[in-house]
């Protein structure tokens, strides 16, 4: 078959990662898979044209609105893999909520990257239930690793890369030997320029430019974690990628991703950087009894140590790092679980298969 895979294809977005990956897995199957950036289109008629001039025989899009609302009404068959920011976000925009709807009801299949994404979009187009299938993200690379915390993601708000700044900031005042990279496209202009100028009055943490993605493992490969502060996450390729890399991940406590981190086993979650900073004003005792709750320790020790960093630093996020940095154990064990996850769960070739057997579907 001749297929059309319409995605957002800024350089090193996590759709144009997928997409990418998707189109190798058709390839070897001996189809034909040409992909197209959903955003140099603006209506379903010039992809109609596009696939009547190109002949394509049936098309896939991931994300159901940015790029599905373009097949809406189409002449061939095609099928739908989410995003992520369209069952998580764009559902809240009741024209955007009507067309994801009228696209999904057109579409042959559709492709969640976690159980609780299928069961999202089920609540909000439950007649589509049926259509909808599993099938988690394949992130093929390879290993080692250093000292500075790089958070990967396209410069816009969902990844709310400002999130960890000022707390990371006061961290590195206290301990210069840390450092925050941020590397990522500009895919919001305007907030771009917010970041610029909140990092430059942030000591310890850097803007670093968009790299091809062999340039980007490499850096993650030199770095002592990946950090992911995300509103909102599909599956985060990054994520993925960092565990198949051994590199241990810290990333914020939201749905897409807690679905692939269980916390203390794969990776850390943090809930609010300002976290402890609630306990600056209560009991010793108290702060005991919360760091607790919020920490099994090995030793007592380390639990007075860590209350101190707490009430010290001020930050859940820095209490979690401190935790992987001076305990190399627990690091390894981290570490080695989380390759195994992405072996067992999301292997190459059954992504491949899954890919190969659903597009059956569009014949």
């Amino acid at each position: 078959m001749r297929l059309l895979l319409l995605a957002s294809l800024r350089a090193q977005t996590g759709n144009a990662t997928t997409a990418a990956r998707i189109q190798s897995h058709l390839h070897a199957a001996g189809h034909i898979c040409v992909l197209r950036d959903a955003f140099m289109y603006e209506s379903p008629t010039e992809i109609a044209n596009l696939t009547s001039t190109d002949k394509f025989d049936a098309a896939l899009a991931i994300h159901l609105y940015k790029a599905g609302r373009l097949l809406q009404g189409s002449r061939i068959p095609f099928g739908i893999i989410f995003g992520g920011t369209d069952v998580n976000e764009d559902v809240k925009c009741e024209e955007k909520h009507r067309v994801m709807g009228a696209v999904l009801g057109e579409a042959r299949f559709a492709v969640a990257f976690t159980v609780k994404m299928k069961e999202l979009a089920a609540a909000e187009w439950p007649d589509a239930r049926k259509k909808i299938y599993v099938q988690t993200q394949d992130i093929p690379t390879d290993t080692a690793s250093l000292h500075v915390f790089l958070l990967i993601c396209g410069l816009r708000r969902v990844k709310d890369p400002l999130y960890l700044v000022e707390v990371f900031s006061d961290w590195h005042r206290r301990d210069p030997s840390v450092h925050l990279g941020i590397i990522g496209p500009a895919v919001d202009p305007l907030f771009t320029s917010e970041v610029k100028e909140k990092v430059k009055r942030a000591p310890g943490v850097h803007l670093l430019q968009e790299m091809p993605q062999d340039d980007l493992h490499a850096a993650m490969k030199r770095c002592f974690a990946v950090v992911n502060s995300s509103i909102s996450e599909g599956m985060s390729a990054a994520i993925l990628e960092a565990m198949d890399l051994d590199i241990p991940v810290l990333a914020r406590n939201i749905p897409g991703n807690a679905a692939i981190i269980n916390h203390k086993e794969t990776g850390l979650l943090f809930s609010n950087p300002q976290f402890s900073r609630l306990l600056l004003g209560v009991s010793l005792a108290e702060r005991f009894s919360s760091l607790c709750c919020f920490r099994t320790c090995r030793e007592t020790g380390s639990v007075l140590s860590d209350l101190w960093h707490l009430s010290f630093d001020g930050s859940e996020f820095v209490v979690l790092s401190r935790s992987l940095m001076n305990d190399p154990i627990m690091e390894r064990e981290i570490v080695t679980r989380a390759k195994d996850y992405v072996k067992k769960h999301h292997s190459w070739e059954s992504e491949r298969k899954a890919y190969q057997n659903l597009v059956l579907r569009l014949q």
